[in-house]
């Protein structure tokens, strides 16, 4: 059905109210023994009635209870009782439970009852979130999904939320505003602590957030933390593929991809495909690349030959293709990646078809390990000289100016200033600015409307008035941060397509420990501006190929955005007749219809579309996610 969430979870307080409510989720005709994925899985509170509901459509539900204490795991893998029964057991508090968890590999969303307390928490990297709301009979309900939150407490959408996401950058704290009022979005590093009601009460305590993480410091030389590194990246694709038979891989031809490829191969299945979409460009050098990472594969005999399948390029559609067709998921929120939709599409359906039973991607790789420019602005604290050395490699290779880039190292300006300046009406300066404050300088769209750019302003005067504190006091650590847990919701997207599709879609690089192994590397070692991702090469190293550690380029796909423009124009004038956000005042539709028409605009040189788009078709999905009221809760007797 268009729209309607194909995996999520819900926590319930113990009362008959909850177990009401638990009536209305959206779940399958049949029912299933808890504890792997497809179907529903009821686990109950020790009255019986239901604690958490879960439709885990490709995710694996591990679960353990002793005596009043209980701990589950949703993740990409079947966690073994004996390590359920190890976490469990001595953590006699969230606190005990963290320090148990510390080393556990993959990406996993934790819920626990622990001494009369229901405790929640997604990732650090930002991939797996809790999302809360209050009914009015039942009280707070967690979910991995705000959607399903909003349907369960009748929540109407909220425009300002609704006008942030036609930036293309949504900055910490901002991110987590919900499209739904009512819903809330606990923060990534911190957990939902859910009290019980005391003995005598009608009602439990309100939820509260507690930070379970906080990034290591970075102390660790490179070749340590490389070591670091390579493990975690091992333990996280094991933990996702380990044991399974048929795998694929998307392999761009990219560093990220490449490695990622090797080390599922390392995994032994046994048959392993790779897919590659080739490029319009005849510049491009990516799937040259992806060609030669297939015959060193291939000239190694310790593992079966991989397949390699190549898309061809004008089989691959260009952005903005098959706009309608988004609305087969409904996504947290509007994503930027959601043009790109058939695209992802077409390349997961082919890795479906050659058998694939979980499929890879390098995606988070860029965020980790290309490193920012604005990390110099920590190392400048505790090593000016060499901060200055490798800024000036970075500024002669970028264009920044020497005295705007000295002004900028030597700015001391505040988290909530930043945010107070952070959107403009102003068009941004032709000339290369350097970028090292704590995030970018978005400009506001010509098509917003007079009302979309009062809420967007005022939303970010409100979190600058509020004090919003920073991810991290160091400016660097924050933004590096930040991108990573940006682009972790925007890979959500392509979970939700492999959902769609039948094929689990993984992308190891989000996972905690591979987060926490990259930001304990030192700066200086971590980022430079004359080796590219020195941290992921050396890694790999002796796992990939030294000739493939050897690249130094990355391409890119812009070409397609704008020429996507051009031949998708009569779906997007189709999209913005009858607009939703131009019926709630958000956009001019007018304009937006004279550049579907004028495509090479200098207008859309200038300005991305893509954001008022994902918005648009976002919206419409949204506005008809439901379909009629569901079916009763089933109860799995397993569960019990």
């Amino acid at each position: 059905m268009p729209g309607l969430l194909r995996d999520y979870f819900v926590v319930l307080p113990d009362s008959v109210a909850a177990h009401a409510v638990a009536g209305q989720l959206p779940v399958p005709d049949t029912t299933r023994t808890a504890g792997g994925a497809g179907g529903t899985v009821t686990l109950a509170h020790p009255s019986g009635r239901p604690w958490v509901v879960a439709r885990p459509l490709v995710r694996q539900v591990s679960h353990l209870r002793r005596g009043g204490d209980a701990l589950v795991l949703i993740g990409p893998d079947r966690v073994p009782e004996t390590v359920l029964a190890g976490l469990l057991e001595g953590a006699r508090d969230r606190t005990g439970l963290e320090r148990r968890l510390a080393r556990l590999p993959g990406l996993h969303h934790v819920i626990a009852h622990l001494s009369g307390e229901t405790w929640i928490r997604g990732t650090a990297s930002g991939l797996r979130r809790i999302y809360h709301a209050r009914h009015a009979e039942a009280g707070t309900i967690a979910s991995d999904r705000p959607a399903v939150l909003a349907h369960l407490t009748g929540a109407p959408l909220d425009d300002g939320a609704l006008a942030l996401r036609m930036l293309d950058f949504l900055p910490h704290p901002l991110s987590r505003r919900v499209l739904w009022r009512g819903v809330q979005e606990t923060g990534a590093g911190y957990g939902l602590a859910l009290p019980v009601a005391a003995p005598g009460t009608a009602a439990a305590p309100g939820p509260r957030e507690h930070r379970w993480w906080e990034p290591p410091p970075p102390e660790l030389p490179l070749a340590e933390g490389a070591r670091r590194l390579g493990e975690a990246v091992a333990a996280s694709v094991e933990a996702h593929i380990g044991g399974l038979d048929r795998i694929s891989c998307e392999l761009s031809g990219g560093l990220d991809s490449t490695a990622l490829t090797f080390a599922a191969r390392a995994t032994g299945p046994a048959e392993l495909s790779l897919l590659t979409v080739a490029a319009r460009d005849r510049y491009s050098e990516d799937e040259t690349w992806a060609r030669r990472a297939v015959e060193e594969a291939r000239s190694r005999n310790s593992a079966p030959a991989p397949a390699h399948h190549i898309i061809p390029a004008d089989q691959a559609p260009y952005f903005y293709a098959d706009l309608a067709a988004a609305s087969a998921e409904l996504n947290d929120e509007p994503l930027p990646v959601a043009p790109g939709r058939a695209r992802a599409h077409l390349l997961l359906g082919r890795a479906h078809a050659t058998g694939s039973r979980y499929h890879l991607t390098g995606y988070g790789g860029d965020e980790l390990f290309l490193g920012l420019p604005h990390a110099y602005q920590d190392l400048f604290h505790g090593n000016p000289l060499t901060a200055w050395n490798h800024l000036g490699g970075l500024r002669h290779q970028l264009g920044w100016p020497l005295f705007p880039t000295l002004k900028a190292l030597l700015n001391r300006s505040t988290f909530p200033r930043y945010l107070a300046g952070a959107v403009t009406t102003e068009p941004q300066p032709v000339t290369r600015t350097p970028l090292l404050s704590w995030g970018v300088r978005q400009s506001l769209r010509p098509w917003f409307t007079d009302h979309a750019n009062a809420l967007i302003t005022e939303e970010f005067k409100a979190a600058a008035a509020g004090q919003a504190e920073p991810i991290d006091r160091w400016r660097g650590r924050h933004v590096d941060i930040d991108a990573v847990r940006m682009g972790a919701r925007h890979f959500q997207a392509m979970e939700d397509i492999g959902m769609t599709i039948g094929l689990p879609v993984a992308a190891p690089f989000y996972d905690d420990r591979i987060l926490e192994a990259t930001l304990v590397v030192r700066l200086a070692d971590r980022i430079s501006p004359w080796r590219y991702k020195p941290l992921l090469v050396e890694a790999m190293r002796g796992v990939v190929p030294d000739a493939l550690l050897a690249r130094t380029t990355k391409d890119h796909m812009s070409s397609d955005e704008h020429q996507g423009l051009r031949e998708h124009a009569p779906e997007l004038a189709d999209l913005w007749t009858g607009s939703r956000l131009a019926e709630r005042g958000l956009v001019d539709a007018r304009h937006l219809l004279r550049l579907a028409a004028e495509p090479f605009s200098p207008v859309l040189v200038e300005h991305s579309i893509s954001s008022t788009v994902a918005g648009e078709t976002w919206l419409r999905t949204a506005e008809n996610a439901w379909p009629a009221p569901h079916s009763t809760l089933p109860t799995s007797e397993a569960a019990r």
